[in-house]
């Protein structure tokens, strides 16, 4: 799960909504995840294989890449977004993709081929950071769920798009992709020159002093951000298997439930956000989220129907809805005052340490003992960090 969030703005934004800066930047993460997750999940397998001739190794070393890259750049990206222009790191960081998504098509050696992934997601990192520190304190869970609407529905449409555009022109597939990226770019300029906070900038040494006793006070929260991101992707490489193996579930079927659970995790964010925002008790909201995503994956290793299956998809997409908003609001009370991007981009360096490491760790237990116990694995990961912000954990209220 992404790190999520910030308090401070420089602008007050309309009540219940985004302004005009928010809107574009909007757009343009929309078609950023958009092309992110058409190259992830599509092109990077499907066109790295058939067109480029590259192994399967090849491409989980690439696909690695892009995540490791992208989570040690954060720290970076943030560290800068305290000191220069966010629409000019932005700019930079952009054209970087659009380099890397370029150079795959070219990239038939698997020292280039894993290369341009690297470098296509260090341009993945200040977009995001950028987008957290221009949400507000008073509606922070509301706005942060229209933000994960925009990235749920482009991170999910593009592989989508991609995957049928593929069937009839991998090249106008990659074109579009790279047209994408270009526009991407284009309307970079018209964002605000602003630096994230204007202050003057804080002594490098001093910054991190803070963001250490800030982190001191987090250190129960720290294991917990690693868990549910590793839960979460170890998932990832047994999914398929486990919905053909243990599910019956044909091809369109398996699509059906993946859609109804991100439409349903799509859909709820933003009522969730805003009740989150109502409730006072923050640490029972998470804690019946965490824990009602971890009972839907167990009742899915008692190999439902169809149907069943449907409904708990379903529910997996409302208990996530209902975590993420939470979860960033939690986050955002831990950010240094002043010192978003640095805060932000380290949490978010943070969070990706779980998705780095997850799929190897889930590919290890299926090779042991089956998808199953992959399932189960994350399932009781996920019950932990229920039972722990429900009952121990005391700074979610």
């Amino acid at each position: 799960m992404k790190a999520t969030a910030s308090i401070h703005s420089n602008n007050r934004l309309p009540a219940g909504w985004f302004n005009k800066q928010m809107q574009l930047m909007s757009v343009i993460l929309f078609i950023v995840e958009f092309v992110r997750g058409a190259v992830l999940v599509s092109m990077l397998p499907i066109y790295g294989t058939k067109v480029l001739g590259l192994s399967s190794d090849v491409i989980g070393l690439a696909i690695s890449a892009h995540y490791i890259v992208d989570t040690l750049f954060k720290l970076v990206i943030g560290y800068l977004l305290d000191r220069f222009s966010g629409r000019l790191i932005v700019f930079i960081g952009l054209l970087l993709s659009l380099v890397g998504v370029y150079t795959l098509q070219f990239a038939e050696a698997p020292w280039l081929f894993i290369s341009a992934a690297g470098l296509y997601g260090i341009g993945m990192s200040p977009l995001w950071i950028v987008c957290l520190t221009k949400v507000t304190e008073s509606q922070r869970a509301t706005q942060m769920g229209v933000l994960y609407t925009i990235w749920l529905v482009g991170l999910g449409s593009g592989p989508i798009v991609c995957n049928i555009l593929l069937d009839y022109s991998a090249t106008f597939t990659y074109s579009l992709l790279i047209t994408l990226s270009i526009l991407a770019c284009v309307l970079t300029p018209w964002m605000s020159k602003d630096k994230v906070t204007r202050v003057k900038p804080v002594p490098t040494q001093q910054q991190f002093l803070v963001l250490k006793k800030q982190l001191s006070q987090m250190r129960l929260v720290l294991p917990g951000m690693i868990l549910q991101t590793l839960g979460a992707s170890m998932l990832l490489p047994i999914l398929p298997q486990f919905a053909e193996i243990q599910l019956s579930l044909s091809g369109v079927q398996y699509s059906i439930l993946l859609t109804a659970g991100g439409a349903c995790a799509v859909l709820g964010l933003i009522p969730m956000g805003k009740l989150a925002d109502k409730v006072n008790s923050k640490r029972w909201f998470l804690g019946l989220g965490f824990g009602a995503f971890a009972c839907l994956l167990y009742l899915l290793t008692l190999g439902p129907t169809f149907w069943v299956g449907l409904f708990i998809a379903i529910g997996l997409g409302l208990a996530y809805s209902t975590i993420l908003p939470t979860w960033n609001a939690l986050l955002a009370s831990y950010i240094p005052p002043k010192q978003e991007g640095l805060g932000w981009g380290f949490l978010s360096s943070f969070e990706g340490i779980g998705v780095m490491f997850g799929p190897t760790v889930g590919g290890f237990i299926a090779l042991w003992n089956g998808s199953i116990s992959v399932v189960w694995t994350s399932a009781i990961l996920f019950a932990v960090i229920g039972i722990f912000y429900a009952t121990i954990y005391k700074n979610g209220d």
